[in-house]
């Protein structure tokens, strides 16, 4: 069995992320070398894109995600908001997506009967999509509070069986939870975003139309398979837990997509086994050591459920939250070292939690400062502040 040792995993990781010196030019490209960005917030794409994509700037960002709209934003793997590259979307919607939707479905319609809204949770949904599409084809793009006020069934509140005794639990309005629901299916989409490129105000607006075709998505195993084939293609090897964390599916669906790939396994250090597409078995060389500083929720961060390769388990709880978000990060040589911070204007300071050595941070400060030139004076806020990043000691 080939062995695939931590070293080459990094150097992997480095040169297929189009990391430090291996950058592109296209940002689709940088995109793509990930397979998706992680949207759930704003900054995240335009951050992710700036550190793998030269010369790009916000605006070449918003020209992707508004303009040309080969980046679409689409509700997917593990209820997560991505940026898909356009070409990827009928796999996702056929797969991902549509494990996220039928959650949201029964979710939703068991909430609106138990808040005495209807009789029928189904049926009173079915309705609320053709009052809302039909809304749409009227208005061409309109913001949630527009929608709800357009739809008046959907101004309503109620609480939530996910977990009805937290404090967040409810009552809560449910079009928000309406439109969740309909972008998970695809019907709908994130269209221009009416806030800053750092915020989230957007407004809502049929697939179709905003993409110019019609949606139609693959069948569920073509459309998992496709999935798993580019993870492999960028992330590998992984574990089999690896992709059942990223792609938010079943054992089942990842060891039918190993099959039909042809996937091969290969022995990772510790005594795991990983795979590989079969196609790519060859030794990786090695990479010159880089330093990055990568956003919040990043794809490369978030990319596997087992960081040992990469990530010092004792530093874990200072860079992750307990559900698994991954704060900002600071890498040398393929390995995460810190955090990143910015202070009140707009300046990115480095925060180390072990010393990586005298290169290492000069080669951080210098990324410190392209990134502080990068964001101009803007201020990046996240909801997913690591401990580290808020100075706060373990508990």
């Amino acid at each position: 069995m080939r062995h695939v040792p931590d070293i080459e995993r990094r150097s992997r990781l480095v040169r297929r992320h189009a990391l430090g010196p291996h950058r592109l030019t296209d940002p689709l490209a940088a995109t793509e070398s990930v397979v998706c960005l992680h949207a759930t917030e704003p900054a995240t794409v335009y951050l992710s894109l700036a550190v793998r994509a030269e010369g790009v700037t916000a605006d070449d960002v918003h020209r992707l995600l508004y303009d040309d709209r080969s980046l679409v934003k689409q509700l997917a793997m593990r209820r997560t908001l991505f940026a898909f590259p356009r070409d990827l979307l009928p796999a996702v919607w056929g797969s991902a997506s549509a494990r996220v939707a039928e959650q949201e479905r029964k979710r939703v319609a068991k909430d609106a009967v138990a808040a005495g809204l209807t009789d029928d949770g189904d049926a009173w949904l079915e309705e609320a999509r053709e009052r809302v599409l039909a809304l749409l084809r009227e208005h061409g793009q309109l913001g949630a509070q527009q929608i709800r006020e357009g739809v008046p069934m959907l101004d309503a509140k109620v609480g939530t069986s996910t977990n009805p005794d937290a404090k967040w639990a409810g009552p809560v309005q449910i079009a928000p939870r309406v439109l969740t629901w309909l972008g998970a299916r695809g019907d709908l989409v994130r269209g221009v975003n009416g806030g800053h490129w750092r915020t989230s105000r957007p407004q809502w607006t049929a697939m179709q139309p905003w993409l110019g075709e019609e949606a139609v998505p693959l069948p569920e195993a073509e459309g998992y398979t496709e999935l798993v084939r580019r993870w492999l293609a960028r992330f590998g090897p992984g574990t089999e837990n690896d992709v059942v964390w990223w792609l938010g599916a079943t054992k089942a669906a990842v060891r039918r997509a190993f099959a039909d790939l042809g996937a091969v396994e290969v022995a990772l250090d510790g005594g795991a086994t990983g795979w590989l597409l079969p196609d790519d078995l060859e030794q990786e060389e090695p990479v010159d050591p880089a330093a990055l500083l990568l956003p919040v929720l990043d794809p490369t961060t978030m990319g596997w459920k087992d960081r040992d390769f990469y990530l010092d388990p004792d530093l874990t709880p200072y860079l992750f939250d307990s559900n698994g978000n991954g704060g900002t990060t600071a890498w040398w040589d393929g390995r995460v070292v810190g955090a990143w911070v910015q202070d009140d204007e707009g300046r990115v300071e480095v925060l180390l939690r072990e010393d990586p050595g005298r290169d290492a941070r000069r080669a951080l400060d210098l990324e410190a400062e392209r990134l502080t030139g990068w964001l101009d004076g803007q201020v990046i806020s996240s909801v997913y502040k690591s401990r580290l990043m808020k100075g706060e000691p373990l508990p």
